[in-house]
């Protein structure tokens, strides 16, 4: 199948078309619902059209890292359930949902888009422990962005749970009006290649038939905080650079999304 809709996609993305009608470097429309899951400290539900991620953010303490004593932990983890594509399997983490998880993770982490150092209660000994879980409920392509996208939206929205010092007890149903100290919004945007074609936000037919993909990260004053790349294809120095700059312009556009 892939080896008949090859040359069809192909010869459309070619001539600057998609099955779908959109440019080569328009994405599907957005859509992202705040705090759709009532038990979580802050989530998100992110629609790239038929594509569909639910992000939620839980938090609890714990001992901190001996090289950060003095700082939170972000810990991302992503299940790829059949529900949302009959090619996932239950069990132990895929390989996709692992790299899912740690594109998401590289994103937010190397950022700086949470500011840790706020999030230590007592240096040494015990900090906020911040999750974040991602849950495809349909991919029909794209699920990076869309999960990268869902995550930086529960985390700018998320409240720390109530907690007692002198009990060490985390409230964990009785939220604070404390927000995560968010200082950066990244924005992940990956693009496709197929026979020299470049273009973005893949559906799921487009990314069974590319030959390479290339995700990027970026922050608001334009440096790049991650980069990914899949596939067995290659890109060339000055396509990087071209997709780099395509990657602000869309983070721009996807940040309105977030305020």
């Amino acid at each position: 199948m892939v080896e008949l809709i090859k040359p069809y996609m192909s010869a459309l993305l070619q001539k600057g078309l998609r099955e779908d009608g959109r440019g080569l470097l328009d994405y599907r429309n957005v859509d992202i619902e705040i705090n759709p899951i009532a038990r979580a400290c802050g989530s998100a539900r992110v629609k790239l059209g038929e594509t569909e991620v639910l992000v939620g953010v839980k938090m609890d303490t714990d001992t901190p890292f001996p090289d950060s004593p003095d700082e939170g932990i972000l810990i991302v983890n992503a299940e790829l359930a059949p529900l949302s594509n009959p090619d996932f399997e239950s069990g132990p983490p895929s390989p996709a949902a692992i790299e899912l998880a740690r594109v998401v993770d590289r994103g937010i982490r190397e950022s700086g888009a949470v500011d840790f150092s706020k999030l230590c209660i007592k240096e040494k000994e015990k900090v906020w422990v911040v999750f974040i879980d991602v849950y495809p409920v349909n991919d029909n392509g794209n699920l990076l962005d869309a999960a990268a996208l869902g995550a930086i939206a529960a985390l700018k929205h998320a409240l720390i749970p109530k907690y007692d010092e002198k009990e060490d007890k985390v409230f964990y149903e009785e939220l604070s009006k404390e927000k995560l100290p968010v200082k950066q919004l990244p924005i992940l945007t990956t693009f496709g290649k197929l026979n020299g074609t470049i273009f973005v936000d893949t559906t799921k037919r487009e990314e069974n038939v590319a030959d390479s993909r290339l995700s990027i990260a970026t922050l608001e004053n334009e440096t790049v905080s991650a980069m990914q790349k899949g596939g067995t294809g290659t890109f060339t120095e000055a396509e990087v650079l071209q997709m780099y700059d395509y990657s602000v312009e869309l983070g721009k556009k996807l940040r309105k999304h977030l305020k």
